[in-house]
């Protein structure tokens, strides 16, 4: 069976207040795109030499160290210590970009239990994978039902949007990473957590020609004194015409949503990966 991991992007994201456990509280929306991994499992032969009860073998973009620290691996081990699941081999197909904050590698353990859910009939309801799925990483319950939602928390309070969420549709969003991988560390070393004047929620259901004043990511001015060239890339998706442009996450991709389709974006960035997808 395969499943198509789905990578996000944050329509604002505002550091809230800081918390007694260590984390932050934070406001953000999360949007899905057509940006997709490939996420496969089948049961393992009896016989099949194995150390490991989920055997992973990842391919397309390479990703830094052990796969058996992978999400993929860890959302299997989770599971296993509540439900008797067999052995199995995965294989992971990667297209989403790491360290990029589109959410790839949560989007990829949030899969793994969809995936196991429905293969080994666990007969799991949506809240009970997010309950899981928030064990994982901070924006991993979002990745369950890969729909529009306003976050608060860490990012686990996932809260539904409404149809008014919808005014991105046919557009265009255009993404650029650098080389950069920007360390969660790095991203809060300088954020001083405060509450916005106006909730990127209700921001986002403006029209989309209002954000660009009002529609701000707090991680952004830390961010852009360090690595400046992420800035640049910003600044020059809105020279080409970008009606909205922003870092998402805590970087290192920025996206520039368009009204129509923009040139090709590859030759403005030619030593970034590059992306051009249609909302829908």
């Amino acid at each position: 069976m395969i499943i198509f991991p789905c990578a996000k992007i944050n329509l604002g994201l505002n550091i809230v207040s800081r918390r007694s456990d260590g984390y932050h509280n934070l406001e953000t929306v999360f949007y899905p795109i057509p940006l997709y991994d490939a996420l496969s499992v089948h049961k393992m032969d009896h016989d099949f030499p194995s150390d490991t009860p989920c055997d992973l073998k990842v391919t397309g973009m390479d990703i830094e160290g052990d796969e058996a620290n992978n999400l993929v691996v860890k959302a299997y081990h989770l599971l296993s210590k509540d439900f008797r699941l067999p052995r199995i081999h995965a294989h992971l197909y990667k297209r989403i970009p790491t360290q990029a904050g589109m959410g790839g590698g949560s989007s990829d353990a949030a899969y793994m239990i969809r995936l196991l859910d429905e293969e080994f009939h666990l007969n799991m309801g949506i809240a009970e994978m997010e309950r899981y799925a928030a064990q994982l990483g901070a924006d991993c319950a979002f990745f369950i039902t890969s729909e529009t939602a306003f976050a608060q928390g860490k990012g686990e309070i996932l809260e539904p949007a409404d149809d008014e969420f919808g005014n991105l549709d046919g557009y265009y969003l255009a993404l650029v990473k650098p080389d950069i991988a920007v360390s969660t560390r790095e991203a809060f070393s300088k954020i001083e957590p405060r509450k916005p004047e106006k909730c990127c929620r209700d921001i986002v259901r403006q029209p989309i020609d209002t954000w660009r004043d009002q529609l701000t990511n707090d991680f952004e001015k830390s961010i852009f004194d360090i690595y400046p060239e992420i800035g640049r890339i910003k600044e020059k998706l809105y020279d080409h015409g970008a009606a909205y442009a922003q870092m998402t996450g805590s970087g290192s991709c920025v996206f520039g949503i368009f009204k129509h389709s923009p040139q090709p974006i590859g030759s403005l960035f030619p030593d970034c990966f590059t992306q051009v997808l249609k909302l829908k």
